[in-house]
């Protein structure tokens, strides 16, 4: 098992990407904000759903979520159609647009990894993506952590001894 250390280095490689991913969003189409990008990609990776669904996957609030689909429907990306099943609740899909807006931000961030990975061989990209899936794989679909109720008691024990 890896000793604390090495996660708290891991800890400050992932701040690090989450720098990166900012400066990735700003390639974006200027008509395409990172709200609307997001929204995409999860339509694109896992299909059709619902907005709960969705608001899960972004690990926002529903109003949060309304807005990036609001943003995505009006661009002409996103269809929002009455869920057969439940007429109170819609059902997300990606438009022909939605396709095509989805395979410009591949373009884009594609070009800017292949410029900056140039001296990298395709084992080790190879090498990265498999990783970072298995890490992806580890935390599951969801981003948002919940809140470690063992871990913060024994801390706060801890402050009250000293």
């Amino acid at each position: 098992m890896a000793a604390e250390a090495q996660y708290a280095e891991l800890a400050r490689q992932l701040s690090a990407i989450g720098t990166l991913r900012r400066g990735l969003a700003r390639l974006l189409p200027v008509e395409c904000p990172s709200g609307a990008a997001a929204v995409l990609a999860l339509l694109d990776r896992h299909g059709e759903m619902r907005m709960g669904r969705l608001a899960e996957l972004l690990s926002v609030d529903m109003s949060v979520t309304s807005r990036h689909v609001a943003h995505a429907a009006g661009s002409g990306w996103v269809e929002r159609d009455l869920d057969p099943g439940d007429r109170r609740s819609r059902i997300l899909r990606l438009t022909p647009a939605g396709s095509a807006m989805i395979a410009e931000l591949h373009r884009r961030t594609a070009g800017v990894f292949a410029r900056r990975l140039h001296d990298w061989s395709d084992d080790e990209i190879g090498q990265l993506i498999d990783m970072l899936a298995r890490l992806r794989d580890s935390f599951g679909d969801h981003c948002a952590l919940p809140r470690d109720t063992a871990h913060d008691a024994t801390a706060h024990d801890a402050t009250d001894k000293t």
